[in-house]
C-alpha cells in the first residue's frame, strides 16, 4: 500500500507576505505556533521543496508558494539538540539559529588577536560547523579563558543581533558560582559599581560615578554556603562587563580563590592553591530568538571546582 503524501497547502493571494510560522500556525494547518517550531527545529518542513529551519521561521511567503509538512520524515524524530561532545566542548544544545557550550576552565571563549591560533570555543565551533549550511558561529557573549561553565553562540547575523538585544535589554538570567575568601556582609544583597575598562592594563578598575567612560556594574549575590575563611557565593549578573564578578568581588574584599589578577590584601590571607579563578558560570536563561519560547540550561561545576569544595568543606 501507497504511504500517503505529507499534507502540503498553496500560498493564495490572501496569505501573501504572511510569515512561515504564522501561516503553518493557523488552525486547519499546525495549530501551535510551538508545533511550528517542533517541525522547523527537526526538518519536517518544506517550501517549495526546500526544507526550512527555524531561522526560516519569520521568512514571508509568496503567492503560489507550496509549503509541505512531512511530519513521519525518516530521522526527525530526535532533535539535534544535545546534550553531545565535540572535541574539548560539550553542546548542551544546538538547532538552526543557535549553539550553547558548557566550556572548559582554560578555553578561550573567542580567538586572542593578531592571528594567534591558541584553541577556543569559537576555533572549535568552526570546525564542527564546516560542512554545514551554517558554515560559522556568531558571538553573543564570552565569559573569560579560565571561568567554566555556559556561553551562548548565534549561527546567522539576525538570531546573533536578536540575541545581542536581549542582552542590551538585560533580559537574560545569567548566575554563576563563585567561591571567594572572606564572608560577604549581609549574606545577600546587591553590587553596584561604576567601572572602567583599563586598555593599557586589560583589567577594569573602579570610577567615580561622573566619569564619562564609566559604565554602571549590577549583580545580586547570595552566600550559599560558609566556610573557615571562605564563601561559597551565587551571582546573578544584571549587566555584563569584562571581569565583572571578579572585580566586583575584589571591591568588598573577598578576592575569588585562585585569582590572579583581582586580588586584595597579603598573600598570606589567601593560602587556598588553586589554578584559575573559582568561577563557574551554573544558569542561563532566555528566549528563542524565533519563536521566543523561554530556553533554560544549567552547567553542573567541573570536576576541579568540585575538588576545591571538597577541600574548603574539609577545612571547617
Amino acid at each position: 500500500m501507497t504511504p500517503p503524501l505529507p499534507p502540503q497547502w498553496q500560498v493564495l493571494p490572501d496569505d501573501q507576505e504572511v510569515r512561515l510560522d504564522k501561516f503553518l500556525a493557523s488552525a486547519e494547518r499546525l495549530g501551535s505556533r510551538k508545533r511550528v517550531a517542533t517541525a522547523l527545529e527537526r526538518g519536517k518542513v518544506f517550501v517549495n521543496d526546500v526544507e526550512a529551519g527555524l531561522s526560516d521561521a519569520s521568512r514571508r511567503l509568496r503567492a503560489g508558494d507550496v509549503v509541505r509538512v512531512w511530519m513521519d520524515r525518516p530521522g526527525s524524530a530526535r532533535r539535534r539538540a544535545g546534550p553531545f561532545e565535540f572535541g574539548q566542548l560539550q553542546i548542551l544544545f544546538e538547532d538552526d539559529l543557535l549553539i550553547v557550550v558548557n566550556k572548559p576552565p582554560g578555553l578561550l571563549s573567542v580567538p586572542l588577536p593578531n592571528g594567534d591560533r591558541t584553541p577556543s570555543v569559537y576555533s572549535l565551533l568552526e570546525d564542527h560547523l564546516r560542512g554545514h549550511r551554517h558554515r560559522r558561529p556568531f558571538i553573543v557573549h564570552r565569559i573569560d579563558r579560565d571561568t567554566s561553565g555556559l556561553v551562548l553562540f548565534a549561527k546567522t547575523l539576525r538570531a546573533q543581533e536578536a540575541l545581542k538585544e536581549q542582552f542590551r535589554r538585560r533580559e537574560p538570567e545569567r548566575v554563576y558560582v563563585a567561591l571567594v575568601y572572606g564572608h560577604p556582609t549581609p549574606p545577600a544583597g546587591t553590587w553596584r559599581d561604576v567601572l572602567v575598562w583599563d586598555k593599557a592594563a586589560l583589567i577594569q578598575r573602579e570610577t567615580h560615578p561622573a566619569d564619562p567612560r564609566g559604565k554602571e556594574a549590577v549583580a545580586e549575590y547570595r552566600v550559599i554556603e560558609s566556610h573557615d575563611d571562605t564563601s561559597l557565593v551565587e551571582v546573578c549578573l544584571h549587566t555584563g562587563k569584562r571581569n565583572q564578578i571578579r572585580i566586583q568581588a575584589r571591591l568588598r574584599g573577598h578576592t575569588l580563590v585562585g585569582e590572579q589578577r583581582y586580588i586584595y590584601g597579603p598573600e598570606a590571607i589567601r593560602p587556598i592553591d588553586f589554578p584559575r579563578q573559582a568561577l563557574h558560570a551554573r544558569h542561563l536563561t532566555f528566549h528563542h530568538p524565533a519563536d521566543h519560547r523561554e530556553l533554560r540550561f544549567e552547567a553542573p561545576l567541573p570536576e576541579d571546582f568540585v575538588s576545591l569544595l571538597k577541600q574548603v568543606r574539609r577545612r571547617v
